[in-house]
């Protein structure tokens, strides 16, 4: 069952995948895909014809513009930009308003698992990694790799996270996860999931 709260603004022409929820003033505009069980946050944005897998959460006043693409079991957290607009300019060189045929919309693809934390700003165009974290108020203006923890304005790696989402440790030459036992390799600055 798809739940959508009375004051959300949700386009006729979006599609809804089954068991999502989308909260109060959230606004899902027209060719937008949900897949299944997404929650969309109270006033949160999502743009014309974004594309979010299954099991995502996009929380409370997030702004995801197009043509973003979140795949699978993305997280982003409260107040979130995921731009689309490499140099941004309300009007043209003679002064007069900018239209939607005016630039060439460019996007952010989150790929599955990965983590983006409160208030962070997603500069596209731009990958964010398998499984990686970026932390909150980060600003990411290049690629993540997967299992990546970054930070800062510009966001630099500090570190691995596993799948939890908990850092990695060093334990000789695997990375660890405390949580889970998980081990990842490192080569070349980046990072794979060793197979039991």
């Amino acid at each position: 069952m798809i739940v959508v709260a009375p004051s959300a603004d949700v386009s006729d022409k979006a599609v809804i995948g089954a068991g999502s929820k989308i909260w109060h003033l959230a606004q899902v505009r027209e060719d937008a895909e949900l897949g299944d069980n997404c929650i969309v946050g109270r006033g949160a944005y999502i743009g014309t014809g974004v594309k979010m897998g299954d099991n995502c959460k996009v929380q409370n006043y997030a702004l995801v513009y197009e043509p973003a693409v979140l795949e699978a079991g993305v997280f982003i957290g409260p107040a979130v930009v995921l731009t689309n607009d490499t140099y941004p300019r309300a009007v043209a060189p003679d002064g007069s308003l900018k239209s939607s045929h005016d630039w060439e919309p460019v996007g952010v693809t989150i790929k599955e698992g990965a983590s983006i934390g409160a208030r962070a700003v997603c500069v596209a165009p731009v990958t964010i990694g398998r499984w990686a974290t970026v932390a909150a108020g980060a600003v990411v203006t290049k690629e993540v790799p997967d299992f990546a923890l970054v930070a800062g304005v510009p966001a630099k790696r500090l570190g691995w996270v596993g799948k939890a989402g908990f850092p990695l440790a060093l334990e000789g030459d695997v990375w660890v996860c405390p949580m889970t036992g998980a081990q990842y390799e490192e080569h070349n600055e980046k990072l794979r999931e060793v197979q039991a």
